[in-house]
């Protein structure tokens, strides 16, 4: 008898929450863009049946295969973040190159990048074991191997996965044994660049100024935030009813992706949010669990990164489409729409769960 590990369940209410919220969300769209309303519905079943095959290789796979896909997989994502930088080859959606078209789909390399950077280090922090504690040893090798990664995504340009990718790397380095002093003093030297990236471009600025005060410029830079607002003061706490919602006829931009929890929260309301960030939460939960269970301390570092990646994307976007964090484009986890993201987290899933299937096994 085959024995179902509980993430799968918590994956599989947040997928089918994620279709009913793409169609809702882009049947406008795909209406007005290409005469079919189930457009990007078919598109995201799609890549949906993709990724239930690659997260049951996956599950059924030996997470420990994973090590030897290490280096390959690290060398491949960064070819493949070359090429998208390369004009026609690499395609550009809204003055952004980032995804690399093939035969009318598409793939964004920056999403594999997490998932290569978290193999990597759960592969690196084990083999180093007590020398992680250093500086010299435990930080500066990691960002020193990743700041190519973070460079070719920040060109595309990505500001938000770049700091997905960092939160990746100072989550696995502290669970690999860093002290903690040590990225304290390293973010206080990285503020000026910081600076500097934010400040250098106009739209990063605006987006800052968007979030202290959306009302400022209420048709410009405020008009996107202001929006998910309206959507969420609109739901109440029962919500308008599925489909119902207006927000998401052309007043909120991306509202199959980047904003789709607004639009979850306008058609169903407080409960609706709550059940979304209650998924989130058993999500994180189990992954957790499953890291502190690990047979091995590889196992444990794979699940705490896969775990941390979608998690702090979930807090992200939920904490953007609240005014809770500066505007900044980036789909939730399981129920936006976007392919790449989509596949390349149902996968981590599976490695979630083959890391589950084997601890229950001994």
């Amino acid at each position: 008898m085959i024995r179902i590990p509980r993430l799968a369940f918590i994956v599989l209410f947040m997928l089918a929450a994620g279709i009913i919220a793409v169609y809702s969300s882009s049947s406008i769209l795909g209406m007005k863009r290409f005469g079919d309303e189930a457009y990007f519905l078919k598109r995201h079943l799609i890549n949906m049946i993709i990724g239930f095959t690659l997260m049951f290789i996956s599950w059924k796979m030996d997470y420990q295969n994973w090590r030897k896909l290490y280096f390959p997989l690290f060398i491949f994502t960064i070819l493949l973040l070359i090429l998208v930088l390369l004009p026609g080859i690499g395609r550009t959606v809204d003055g952004a190159r980032r995804w690399i078209g093939i035969r009318g789909f598409s793939f964004q390399p920056a999403e594999l990048a997490k998932l290569s950077i978290i193999v990597y280090l759960a592969h690196s922090i084990e083999k180093k074991g007590e020398r992680m504690k250093s500086f010299l040893y435990g930080f500066l090798p990691y960002l020193i191997m990743i700041t190519p990664i973070i460079f070719l995504i920040y060109k595309e340009p990505d500001l938000g996965t770049c700091v997905i990718i960092m939160l990746i790397l100072i989550t696995m380095v502290l669970a690999g044994g860093l002290r903690l002093r040590y990225l304290f003093v390293s973010f206080i030297t990285a503020l000026p660049l910081l600076y500097y990236v934010i400040a250098n471009k106009k739209y990063r600025f605006r987006r800052i100024l968007a979030f202290i005060d959306p009302w400022a410029d209420p048709a410009g830079y405020g008009f996107q935030i202001i929006q998910s607002f309206i959507a969420f003061g609109s739901g109440g706490l029962l919500g308008v009813g599925p489909g119902e919602g207006k927000q998401k006829l052309f007043y909120i931009p991306q509202a199959h992706t980047d904003f789709i929890f607004s639009v979850i929260a306008e058609e169903y309301g407080f409960l609706g949010v709550l059940f979304i960030i209650a998924l989130f939460s058993l999500f994180i939960m189990e992954g957790f669990r499953i890291a502190l269970k690990a047979n091995d301390r590889f196992g444990c570092l794979l699940a705490t990164g896969i775990t941390s990646a979608i998690g702090i994307q979930a807090f992200i976007h939920m904490g953007v489409v609240m005014g809770l964090l500066p505007p900044k484009g980036l789909t939730l986890p399981f129920i936006s729409y976007g392919g790449s993201s989509l596949i390349v987290n149902m996968t981590e899933a599976g490695v979630l769960m083959s890391i589950a299937s084997r601890m229950e096994e001994r």
